[in-house]
């Protein structure tokens, strides 16, 4: 089967809400397959076709599962992967919402973080890296505004997590590019999810765009990446925030 022809697989983690629930729909839209992997099991009331045979439950903060779950994605594969996409991440609150900052965050937590938020990025990519290869396939991973500076909101564990991850894309850019594969980035800002934090309606007013992203926005941007408009764009993180930075 031609690369024309041949239905193209994407792997995405995270993709029960938010920004992965709208990338889910983008891809699915446009003709792909879409693999999702969670730490819950599928839930039937989402919409995309593939169900609960395109899911694979994986507890992300646990890296012998993670490395273990790779033999059960790859099965589902037909040697080849098209694209990637790191999206899970979690954020961590202390009581009634406290940002948790770096005098109060304790080890088990920091460990937890980085464990989804960066190690499960690298496990999988490496993991699967044959099929990445096969593909000439592409790697998103999704970053944050908060790895660039401090955030009102989000912890110091996340923000460091999403810093570490934005560095590794670099790294994997490097390390992925001659075997074809490209890996880039994403920073979302203040968009329209489940986890915003009160006060966040603070941040948008001073925003340019004086406005919330949308999940749909930001999944735009991964199937950029992903598909063959970006064919030459490798080792970037492109944020997506309204101009938040300017």
């Amino acid at each position: 089967m031609s690369a024309e022809t041949r239905q193209r697989t994407l792997l995405l983690t995270g993709a029960s809400r938010g920004i992965g629930h709208a990338t889910v729909k983008r891809f699915s839209a446009e003709g792909w397959r879409v693999l999702t992997c969670s730490r819950q099991p599928f839930d039937p009331r989402c919409p995309w076709p593939g169900g609960a045979d395109d899911h694979v439950q994986i507890d992300l903060s646990d890296p012998k599962l993670t490395i273990a779950a790779i033999d059960s994605i790859r099965a589902k594969l037909d040697g080849r992967l098209d694209a990637l996409v790191n999206n899970a991440g979690i954020s961590p609150k202390g009581p009634d919402g406290a940002r948790l900052n770096t005098l109060d965050t304790d080890l088990s937590t920091w460990g937890h973080v980085f464990h989804v938020n960066f190690f499960a990025s690298v496990i999988l990519a490496r993991g699967l890296r044959a099929e990445l290869a096969a593909a000439k396939g592409a790697v998103v991973n999704v970053t944050s505004i908060a790895g660039d500076r401090v955030h009102p909101f989000a912890g110091a564990a996340y923000a460091t997590s999403k810093a570490a991850l934005a560095a590794l894309t670099r790294e994997m850019a490097h390390d992925f590019g001659p075997l074809g594969v490209r890996v880039n980035a994403i920073a979302p800002g203040e968009v329209e999810t489940s986890i915003l934090s009160p006060g966040t309606d603070k941040i948008v007013a001073k925003l340019p765009l004086q406005r919330l992203g949308q999940p749909s926005e930001v999944a735009a941007a991964i199937w950029f990446l992903c598909s063959g408009e970006s064919s030459y764009i490798s080792g970037v993180e492109i944020e997506v925030n309204g101009g938040q930075h300017v």
